[in-house]
């Protein structure tokens, strides 16, 4: 799976480790920034990484804030993204499978790098289940 990554400056500590992860388990990454901890306003980070989630199908986005929620908030701005705010794995399998979420945000601030990794791994693992769980996705965009 091919992912866009990008967090703002409460974020930028934890993003190393999350894009090695990624690539330890096969997967592409890319670096939407910022590289280092100067303050910046996380909507832009929020829709750099959804216009390019928009424009490649089949790929996914990663946004890390200090607590996720700004990111989340932002991310569900762009019509067709379903950004889910996961704390944990069942949070992260419940959006792949029930909402067919195809960005990822958690706060830096409240999930550690184990959480972190479970979290990806549900979200990875995850496949949406469609059915009447897509009748109401078809909803969220009206």
């Amino acid at each position: 799976m091919k992912f866009f990554i990008a967090t703002d400056h409460a974020g930028v500590a934890i993003k190393p480790n999350i894009i090695e992860m990624l690539k330890q388990r096969g997967h592409e990454v890319v670096d939407l920034g910022p590289q280092n901890a100067d303050r910046v306003d996380y909507p832009d980070y929020a829709h750099k990484v959804c216009l390019q989630v928009l424009s490649e199908p089949n790929t996914q986005g990663i946004l890390i804030c200090g607590s996720g929620i700004g990111m989340s908030l932002a991310a569900n701005k762009n019509i067709g993204i379903r950004a889910a705010l996961c704390h944990d794995a069942y949070t992260a399998s419940m959006a792949r499978a029930h909402n067919d979420a195809n960005v990822l945000c958690f706060g830096e601030r409240i999930v550690g790098l184990g959480v972190a990794e479970s979290i990806i791994d549900a979200w990875c693992a995850g496949v949406f289940e469609g059915g009447r769980h897509a009748l109401r996705v078809e909803k969220i965009e009206l």
